[in-house]
């Protein structure tokens, strides 16, 4: 405590004015009060000085402490944002990819039921002898399930790629605290300033 760092000057400080009074009125006769109220002065003004030095060093020490807190809880709160942020992301993506998946069932769902139709239909045409027809109509179902099924890799692939690419473009910061503030990183030289160099 701070109490315990004045209380040696407090106690020197008695013990000098009580030495000073106990001077002055051991030789009373003949005291120069001038003098004694000088000496007792100066003993003031030297325990003022060391207490103003002691003070300040207790404000530098707080000071010090509170930067070393705060910059603490900077760095917590950021890794606290960089982390609800990664959060966010992840799920929005989670909701877009299911959102997705839900579309393509619906579709796929639409998608089948309209070739078992086109199935049906050739089947149909194949029962009552109309052969040529029942074929084109198989190969054109055939077909539509082809693409169909070609067209629904290639947007996996692309929706894979494409969250791949947002995860790898996230910007990251770094952030340099020299003597209390922040500075840019250093950047790296470029080709063209090498050559300038």
């Amino acid at each position: 405590m701070s109490l315990f760092k004045f209380l040696p000057g407090l106690v020197i400080l008695q013990v000098a004015t009580a030495a000073l009074l106990i001077n002055a009125d051991a030789s009373a006769h003949g005291a120069n009060w001038a003098l004694i109220g000088a000496a007792g002065a100066i003993i003031a003004l030297l325990v003022g000085l060391w207490f103003s030095s002691l003070a300040d060093h207790l404000k530098k020490d707080a000071l010090a402490q509170v930067r070393e807190d705060f910059a603490r809880e900077r760095e917590r709160f950021l890794v606290a944002a960089e982390a609800d942020k990664r959060t966010i992301v992840e799920e929005s993506h989670n909701r877009i990819v299911e959102e997705t998946n839900r579309a393509h069932a619906k579709a796929n769902f639409k998608l089948g039921a309209a070739l078992v139709a086109m199935l049906g239909f050739a089947g149909v045409l194949l029962y009552i002898e109309l052969v040529t027809l029942a074929l084109v109509t198989i190969t054109t179902a055939g077909g539509a399930l082809a693409g169909y099924v070609v067209r629904a890799r290639q947007d996996s692939l692309a929706l894979k790629k494409k969250a791949a690419e947002a995860a790898l473009a996230q910007p990251y910061t770094i952030e340099v605290i020299q003597g209390g503030k922040t500075a840019d990183p250093p950047r790296p030289a470029l080709t063209s300033d090498r050559k300038r160099a």
